[in-house]
């Protein structure tokens, strides 16, 4: 199981701590996974197609990574909304 790194946001959506373990071979199974075990992340990090939503960053082991890179037990996976603002 790799484990999954969220951020205060999200972490609030799941109802968890900072980091989760989540099963999968590939990132996008991965985050499948997690969304499953979590329902309120449903939709806030893969949309409808199971793509990493655009504004979403997803980083392996301190590398972005695509849903279709492969993920080993002990990979750590960063989950990064973008943030935005103007003034």
């Amino acid at each position: 199981m790799a484990v999954v790194h969220l951020p205060s946001q999200l972490r609030q959506r799941a109802g968890t701590g900072a980091a989760v373990v989540s099963e999968g071979s590939t990132l996008g199974q991965v985050l499948s996974d997690l969304e499953r075990r979590y329902p309120g992340l449903s939709g806030w990090i893969l949309d409808e197609t199971g793509s990493i939503r655009r504004h979403v960053n997803v980083f392996v082991n301190g590398e972005r990574a695509p849903v279709e890179a492969a993920i080993a037990e002990a990979d750590r996976i960063q989950v990064l909304p973008a943030i935005s603002g103007g003034g």
